[in-house]
């Protein structure tokens, strides 16, 4: 394991949060939140409105530059997203999980709270020196991120079928050069 296991979470996370905001919009109700939330396993206070919603909303963006940027760009950005929520870390257990950090109270706003443990799993990715884990689908028609955990930083693809999609089409134009058509 690369890193511990709530940075794993978290970091893919945050990917799937960043890439919610692909279209079609898949967060885009109440709702849609509440399902996004439940998969991801969330815990802490919610509101479940129209003012939650935006919220997380407009954090996707923040985390997507982030994602994308140079040392020096996620180091700010993290650092602006720690500062924005006070975040103040702190050893926690709760649920099935075991002694991990959160660095907001389960009351603070779900936007704040995905925002900080985004953050809080990035600033392991940077003093790993491993930020070249963080990375953009490579499938020309995608613009998903992604986090590469494979051991031989291999990871190349989304996890939205765009490497099956690529392959297959590989496959097809292997096999049209092959019958001369």
């Amino acid at each position: 394991m690369l890193f511990t296991h709530d940075t794993e979470i978290a970091l893919q996370a945050a990917a799937a949060l960043v890439n919610t905001a692909t279209a079609p919009d898949s967060v885009d109700t109440p709702e849609a939140l509440d399902r996004f939330v439940e998969e991801w396993g969330w815990t802490g206070q919610r509101r479940h409105d129209d003012k939650e919603l935006q919220q997380v909303r407009r954090l996707r963006p923040r985390l997507r530059d982030i994602w994308v940027g140079t040392e020096q760009e996620i180091v700010d950005g993290v650092n602006a997203l720690l500062v924005d929520a006070r975040a103040l870390p702190q050893l926690v257990r709760h649920d099935q999980y075991d002694w991990h950090l959160h660095a907001t109270s389960s009351e603070a706003p779900l936007a704040e709270r995905m925002a900080v443990e985004a953050a809080m799993a990035l600033v392991d990715v940077v003093r790993a020196g491993e930020i070249s884990r963080l990375r953009t689908c490579a499938a020309q028609d995608c613009d998903d991120v992604l986090i590469d955990l494979s051991r031989n930083r291999s990871k190349r693809y989304c996890d939205g079928g765009c490497g099956n999609r690529v392959a297959a089409a590989a496959y097809r134009a292997r096999q049209q050069e092959g019958t001369g058509s």
